[in-house]
């Protein structure tokens, strides 16, 4: 599934009751703010209730939200939002009983990671361009040729030499590099879309 343009989804998930449009942006977004609660030093658990929480808090606010083209509200709102959520469950593993120091003595809260930090900045801008690539990434399989796709998911995507995709798929060179050359223009343009077009 390629990733919806922001128009289009924030238009659709104004409607509490649009279910398609809900699970696409579920589809969307869930994978990025799962991999950045992760990265942010949270477990498993914890994450999924980061996504979960995330996506409701989204829910909510949707009715009244108001998106503006070009300052790229929804985008930044959406960092903000889970960088809540991801603070949060740090929180909740303070102390209840002695909240300001642990057993060894110092204080809960400096052994809790800062998720306002840069850390978390650099964390997301990375989710984000992989997020964006992956999206690229299935427009473009959508709309090329089966066996150029192979070649070069089995070439750039997965980095096997020229020489075992060759052997692999029984092609020759040419067609590697013609595949990766066509390939490769297709998703700087498509990855450039979703920039621009993207919440």
């Amino acid at each position: 599934m390629s990733i919806p343009t922001r128009q289009t989804l924030l238009s659709r998930i104004k409607n509490a009751g649009d279910d398609t449009g809900w699970r696409e942006f579920f589809d969307t977004y869930w994978r990025l703010i799962h991999n950045v609660a992760l990265k942010a030093g949270l477990t498993e658990t914890e994450t999924q209730d980061v996504v979960q929480e995330t996506v409701l808090a989204v829910a909510k606010k949707m009715p009244t939200f108001k998106y503006e083209p070009g300052r790229d509200s929804f985008r930044g709102w959406l960092v903000q939002l889970t960088r809540w959520k991801i603070a949060d469950q740090f929180r909740k593993r303070l102390p209840v009983a002695h909240p300001e120091t642990t057993t060894s003595g110092t204080r809960a809260i400096e052994r809790v990671a800062d998720p306002a930090g840069s850390g978390f900045d650099a964390i997301w801008q990375e989710e984000w361009q992989r997020h964006i690539a992956a999206g690229a990434l299935r427009a473009v399989k959508a709309h090329v040729n089966a066996k150029q796709f192979q070649i070069y998911h089995l070439h750039v995507v997965q980095d096997w030499p020229v020489e075992k995709v060759c052997r692999r798929l029984s092609v020759n060179a040419g067609q590697v590099y013609l595949a990766k050359h066509r390939i490769a223009g297709l998703m700087k343009r498509e990855v450039r879309r979703l920039q621009a077009g993207q919440p």
